[in-house]
């Protein structure tokens, strides 16, 4: 088949062959295994994430095709061990989501999002049945996530099912109750470092549910929160350079001065 006749998809597929051709292709390519592009996976879905957040979209779409090679090289590696090949991964969510959307695809009606959600989660608790996999209502939820992330969809998915606080006052108080019992580790005359570990995780997962309460998603909170200590960090190093002085040589108190004119600024 020539260039011409070839979709791009068909072509990065039979481009994807050829990396792993074991007579001809990358040596590179030919050393990886599932497990070893998982990383490179992760670091991809992020550059995405970046990208569209800079609205940089030529990056994006640039991204968007990297992330995509990384599905393509899963599947090749799948057709090669006989397991399922790229055909076989797209068909899979065409049906899954088909029958994951009755509303759009066959005649079933929902009220509101709700129901529509509800279902989502009902389809999928049938898959899992079918499987035979874990019945858990925490089944299938990703370990590989971020710690933020998951633990607001672990928080989330059991609050469907009824287990949690209907309104925020127990929330903070539970809050307060986890930095007390971290404190109450950390000023042992012969600290645990394990049990603070323990506590500050408890601690979390409790800043994580009150979050959720306030409607705040905790990872992109945390990300706002970074970036914004980055930029007055930047600012706090630019204007003690300006003044000639090494950061280093600064005391804590001269940088705390400069941190609070830089709040000042910002207002």
């Amino acid at each position: 088949m020539s260039d011409k006749q070839r979709t791009p998809i068909e072509q990065l597929v039979e481009i994807m062959a050829t990396l792993r051709d074991p007579n001809k292709g990358c040596p590179w390519d030919l050393k990886q295994n599932f497990a070893s592009i998982v990383p490179h996976t992760i670091e991809e879905a992020y550059e995405v994430a970046d990208a569209i957040e800079q609205q940089d979209w030529n990056d994006v779409r640039e991204e968007l095709g990297d992330l995509l090679f990384q599905v393509i090289f899963y599947s090749q590696l799948g057709k090669e061990q006989g397991l399922f090949d790229f055909d076989e991964v797209v068909t899979g969510i065409n049906d899954k989501l088909i029958r994951r959307h009755p509303h759009v695809f066959g005649e079933t009606e929902f009220a509101d999002d709700e129901a529509i959600n509800a279902n989502w989660e009902a389809e999928k608790a049938k898959e899992r049945a079918a499987k035979g996999e874990d019945a858990s209502i925490l089944a299938n939820i990703p370990k590989a996530l971020p710690a933020l992330t998951r633990a607001d969809k672990i928080q989330k998915r059991c609050a469907k099912h009824g287990f949690d606080w209907n309104t925020v006052g127990p929330v903070v108080e539970k809050v307060k109750e986890e930095i007390d019992e971290v404190m109450e580790e950390v000023i042992q005359v012969s600290p645990d470092q394990d049990k603070i570990e323990e506590e500050v995780g408890d601690l979390l997962f409790a800043v994580v549910n009150l979050s959720r309460h306030l409607k705040v998603k905790p990872e992109s909170a945390l990300q706002r929160a970074n970036k914004k200590f980055e930029r007055r960090f930047r600012e706090v190093e630019k204007s003690v350079l300006e003044q000639g002085k090494q950061f280093e040589d600064c005391s804590l108190e001269v940088l705390d001065s400069e941190w609070d004119k830089v709040k000042q600024r910002e207002g």
